[in-house]
C-alpha cells in the first residue's frame, strides 16, 4: 500500500511542508528509515535523528521548528498531535491490510456452538458446546474456547489462547498469544493433617468491551461471580490477575503485574512493570503507582502518585528512597558514635 503526503495530511487534517506528491509505502523508526518510508517526531529526545533520517515523509507536531537543515527530499506533515496522529495512520494501515478470513476445515466447533458471520477460525481451533462467537471474530489457529464462553462481535483471540467454559468476551476485545482466560483461581483450606483441600472455583471471568491483553498472562476465575476486567482497559504481557478481582474501565498495567485475590482496582489508574497488590484491598481511582512498587493496603485517595516497596505517596516516597541510600553512610557514624560514647562512659568510670 502507498500513499502520498497529500493523502496523508487530509486524513490527518495536517498541513504540508514539502512535496504533496511524496510517496511513502512503509513505516519505520526515524533512526532507520529510509527512501519511501514514514515516521514521527513527538518525543523532543529523538529530533536529532530527523535531521540525518532517510524518511521520505515526517510526520510532526504543529509547533515544531527545525534547529538545523532538514534532509533534502524530506516532507513534513505538521499536526496538531503527532503521536496520536501516527497512531491513526497505523489503524488505516492495520485495517487495509488483508483479512483473516473462513472457517478452517482442520478447526473443531461443536454442532451446539453459534458462529456469526464473517467470522475466522484458523487450523486445530476447537470451540466448544454451547459457545457463541460474535459476527467478525478472530480465533486463530490452537485457540481454544471453552463450553458456553461467548465472544464478542470484532475481538481477536491469537495463537494458543485459552477461554475455559462460561467466561464472557466482550466486543473489540484483543488477547494475545499464550493467554489462559478462566483458570482456577489460587483457593485452598489447610485442613489438620497440614494438607491443603483445593476449594472449588465455580465463577467466571468477564471481560468487557475494548479491552486488550497482551501474551502469556492469566486471568483467573473467581470463586464465586466474577472476575471482571472493564471497559477500555489494557493489560501488558505476563500478567496475572487472580479470582474476584475487578479492574476498572481504562486502567493499564505494564508488564508482571501482579494482583492477588478479591482487590478492586478503580478505573483510570496507571501501575508500573512488577507492581504486586496484596489481596481484599481497594485501590482509588485515578492511582499511579511506579515500577516494582509494593501495594499492601487500601489507596483511598483518588488521583495519588505512590511507589516504593511498601508504596508512599509523592514527596513522602522520594525522602524515604533517598534516606535508604544514606544508611551504609548513616550506619557508619552510628558505629562511631556509639564508639565515642562508650570512650566517655569508660573515662568517666575511671574518674569515679
Amino acid at each position: 500500500m502507498q500513499f502520498t503526503a497529500e493523502i496523508i495530511a487530509g486524513f490527518l487534517g495536517g498541513s504540508i511542508e514539502g512535496r504533496p506528491e511524496a510517496v511513502v509505502g512503509s513505516v519505520a523508526k526515524i533512526e532507520e528509515a529510509r527512501d519511501g518510508d514514514l515516521v514521527f517526531l513527538s518525543n523532543p529526545k529523538y529530533e536529532e535523528h530527523l535531521y540525518h533520517t532517510g524518511a521520505t515523509v515526517a510526520i510532526v507536531n504543529s509547533d515544531f521548528r527545525a534547529q538545523h537543515p532538514l534532509p533534502e527530499g524530506l516532507t513534513l506533515v505538521r499536526v496538531e498531535n503527532a503521536y496520536k496522529a501516527f497512531a491513526s495512520l497505523l489503524d488505516l494501515y492495520v485495517a487495509n491490510k488483508p483479512k483473516k478470513s473462513g472457517i478452517s476445515s482442520l478447526a473443531f466447533i461443536h454442532p451446539t456452538a453459534t458462529v456469526g458471520a464473517d467470522v475466522y477460525v484458523g487450523e486445530y481451533a476447537v470451540v466448544g458446546e454451547g459457545a457463541v462467537i460474535g459476527d467478525r471474530a478472530e480465533v486463530w489457529p490452537q485457540v481454544y474456547v471453552g463450553d458456553r464462553v461467548k465472544v464478542g462481535a470484532g475481538s481477536k483471540l491469537y495463537p494458543g489462547v485459552k477461554v475455559y467454559e462460561d467466561c464472557v468476551i466482550g466486543d473489540r476485545v484483543i488477547v494475545q498469544g499464550g493467554t489462559v482466560i478462566g483458570g482456577d483461581g489460587f483457593g485452598f483450606a489447610p485442613t489438620e493433617d497440614g494438607s491443603f483441600q483445593k476449594i472449588p472455583q465455580i465463577g467466571n471471568v468477564v471481560i468487557e468491551d475494548d479491552v486488550e491483553i497482551g501474551s502469556n498472562s492469566a486471568i483467573d476465575r473467581a470463586t464465586m461471580g466474577s472476575t471482571r476486567i472493564r471497559k477500555g482497559a489494557k493489560l501488558d504481557n505476563l500478567i496475572q490477575i487472580a479470582h474476584n478481582v475487578v479492574v476498572g474501565e481504562n486502567t493499564v498495567m505494564a508488564a508482571q503485574v501482579g494482583i492477588a485475590g478479591s482487590t478492586k482496582v478503580g478505573s483510570n489508574v496507571m501501575m508500573g512493570g512488577q507492581v504486586g497488590v496484596v489481596g481484599h484491598i481497594t485501590i482509588a481511582d485515578g492511582v499511579k503507582i511506579g515500577s516494582q512498587s509494593g501495594i499492601p493496603n487500601n489507596i483511598l485517595k483518588p488521583g495519588i502518585t505512590v511507589f516504593g516497596s511498601p508504596a508512599y505517596p509523592g514527596l513522602e516516597g522520594h525522602r524515604i528512597q533517598a534516606s535508604v541510600k544514606q544508611l551504609p553512610e548513616l550506619r557508619k557514624q552510628v558505629s562511631e558514635l556509639a564508639r565515642q560514647v562508650k570512650a566517655l562512659e569508660e573515662r568517666l568510670a575511671v574518674t569515679k
